[in-house]
């Protein structure tokens, strides 16, 4: 079963830290982009943070500094380490699995984020 789930998301107040992970079941993962999406309210989802099958990353500007993607093949897991963290990235945060290869492109049920000033 090809499957996403991610964890580590809840309350911190400004200036805190969170880990968020992502557990990914069914697929090879190690041939696989591993991304980390966004959506607030009313907002559109946006990507965080990406990281490619080679290990190469890419970040939003709006968190380039204060946020780490990192993956571990061996568990298949991928992981945002977010630091200063704002009210601004208060939003649900998603996994993302791409492969274009295949034209896989699989979601994570998401985890809430909330931050507090």
């Amino acid at each position: 079963q090809v499957q996403l789930v991610e964890s580590g998301g809840g309350l911190v107040q400004a200036g805190g830290s969170l880990r968020l992970s992502c557990a990914a079941s069914g697929i090879n993962f190690s041939l696989h982009t591993m991304g980390w999406y966004r959506q607030a309210p009313g907002t559109q989802r946006e990507l965080v943070a990406s990281i490619s099958s080679g290990g190469s990353t890419n970040y939003a500007d709006s968190v380039k500094g204060r946020f780490t993607i990192s993956r571990d093949n061996a568990k298949n897991t991928v992981y945002l380490q977010m630091h200063s963290l704002k009210p601004e990235d208060t939003a649900v945060y998603y996994c993302n699995a791409k492969r274009p290869a295949i034209n896989r492109n699989i979601w994570g049920q998401g985890t809430q984020v909330t931050v507090f000033s």
